[in-house]
């Protein structure tokens, strides 16, 4: 059984290999940057491995009204209003299909509605393809929104939305 717990800046270089192992479902990105988009998360999870100790995945999402230079996110904030936006979930290989994914997702829709926010958002990649993930967000109550060229079009995107009930 895991565990979910908030996380540090001393979870850092664990973050960043997890996430990095993740690509290209997720952009690579080195300790700074993870730093900052921590400093940027309202919410901030990890997925802990049976020992506790072991961290095997993680969540970071973010309220609407940030400063934050995302073309994903910037499109949500054109788009919605009190919003919390998954910027990323990324599972270590050896904590896929546990239902660590559905145990992070789950702990965010609760944060969400306690905090009174009316919609989760995030995007999923379609170019280069990530079916997986999106079978996921559909079970999870996610719906089509837009779809949009990031990265200088070298990446789409399916920005998806869900009500918080």
């Amino acid at each position: 059984m895991t565990s979910l717990r908030s996380l540090t800046l001393e979870d850092v270089p664990s973050l960043v290999a997890i996430n990095n192992s993740g690509v290209p479902a997720v952009p690579l990105c080195d300790e700074e940057t993870m730093q900052q988009l921590l400093d940027l998360s309202s919410l901030a999870l990890g997925l802990m491995g049976t020992d506790g100790d072991e961290l095997l995945g993680f969540l970071l999402a973010m309220d609407s009204g940030l400063d934050y230079d995302s073309e994903n996110y910037r499109f949500f904030e054109r788009h919605y209003d009190n919003y919390l936006y998954i910027d990323r979930i990324v599972l270590s290989d050896n904590a896929r299909g546990l239902g660590g994914g559905t145990a992070l997702y789950e702990a965010v829709f609760a944060w969400a509605k306690e905090a009174g926010r009316e919609s989760i958002t995030c995007e999923v990649n379609v170019e280069p393809p990530n079916p997986g993930s999106l079978r996921f967000h559909r079970r999870m109550g996610f719906g089509d929104v837009d779809q949009q060229a990031t990265k200088g079009g070298s990446v789409v995107v399916q920005l998806l939305q869900a009500p918080v009930a």
